[in-house]
């Protein structure tokens, strides 16, 4: 287990994403999933409120939703690291990080969730239109009401989080937890600033899009392999020669240790020591399995300076 920042959470190196819950992966698909996880001794899970709403015919709350009866039917609430999400739009005058819509965001996951605490509690995204001061406040008074345990922070840039940290203080949580975008692709995000100040101040990190919509599977080598994919216009974006190297680069690995593409890709992730864990996704039991066997996987000082390209 990895201790979460500063925090008393404690975490396996791997965190199950929620957000196929109630879209690509049905109830009792999800159930069978999230039994799996728990079961190979994992603990956190992370979702949002805003999942799924951007798939045809959902509202949002799915995923939420899905996780809240699990834990409830399965009896496991304790068991687990629970890390949701606020902010994004749900509906006409249902976004942002302003103080009351915070709060009812806050209280629909719980409701959603079936729970009366949030483990990580993060700003989806940062709001413009609302001072920091404000929605770290916000976070203190969740905090205080015990509602939520730690707050945390997605998608910010690095002067957006330098102003957050810059700006806690007496009644204004610290954000303890962000969870940047992050893989063998796409670095730059992470690598330039966020890193260092995270380190700086002891954050916890949590990455997502650790595969890369799928691409760093290695199932999609050329535009005829999108057909049929839910993510193709997301992993269309990546079909480029440099991206295709960096794939034959990561097949001459995973042949060294008799590994997955998807197995090096979160690998290389867990070896960066300034990440708590990265977040990996699965739609069926095989998918889980494969992924959870990068916990195992232990990359060389050569495998890392290969996939450097």
């Amino acid at each position: 287990m990895r201790k979460l920042g500063t925090t008393d959470l404690k975490i396996a190196p791997l965190v199950l994403g929620g957000n196929v819950f109630g879209w690509t992966a049905d109830r009792e698909t999800s159930f069978a999933i999230l039994d799996a996880f728990l079961d190979a001794g994992f603990n956190a899970i992370d979702t949002a409120d805003v999942y799924n709403r951007y798939a045809p015919g959902l509202q949002g709350g799915e995923s939420e939703t899905i996780i809240g009866a699990w834990m409830k039917d399965r009896g496991v609430r304790d068991r687990i690291v629970l890390i949701t999400k606020g902010g994004l739009p749900m509906g006409d005058g249902m976004e942002g990080l302003g103080d009351a819509y915070l709060q009812q965001a806050c209280a629909a996951s719980l409701r959603r969730l079936q729970t009366d605490y949030i483990d990580v509690y993060m700003a989806h995204r940062s709001d413009p239109g609302v001072p920091v001061e404000e929605t770290q406040r916000t976070f203190q008074r969740l905090i205080d009401a015990g509602q939520v345990r730690y707050a945390g922070c997605s998608n910010y840039t690095p002067e957006e989080l330098a102003e957050a940290v810059k700006a806690q203080g007496a009644g204004q949580a610290r954000y303890e937890v962000v969870q940047p975008l992050y893989n063998l692709i796409e670095r730059a995000a992470y690598e330039d600033g966020i890193e260092t100040i995270c380190s700086s101040h002891g954050l916890g990190v949590i990455t997502y899009y650790a595969l890369a919509a799928g691409f760093l599977t290695g199932k999609y080598r050329k535009a005829e392999d999108l057909a049929g994919s839910a993510r193709a216009r997301v992993a269309a974006e990546y079909l480029t020669p440099k991206n295709l190297e960096l794939i034959n680069v990561m097949n001459r690995v995973a042949i060294r240790h008799e590994a997955t593409l998807a197995q090096v890709s979160l690998a290389w992730i867990m070896g960066r020591t300034s990440v708590t864990a990265p977040i990996a996704s699965a739609t069926s039991l095989t998918q889980l399995r494969e992924i959870l066997q990068a916990a195992k996987l232990r990359l060389t000082a050569e495998d890392f300076a290969d996939l450097d390209v």
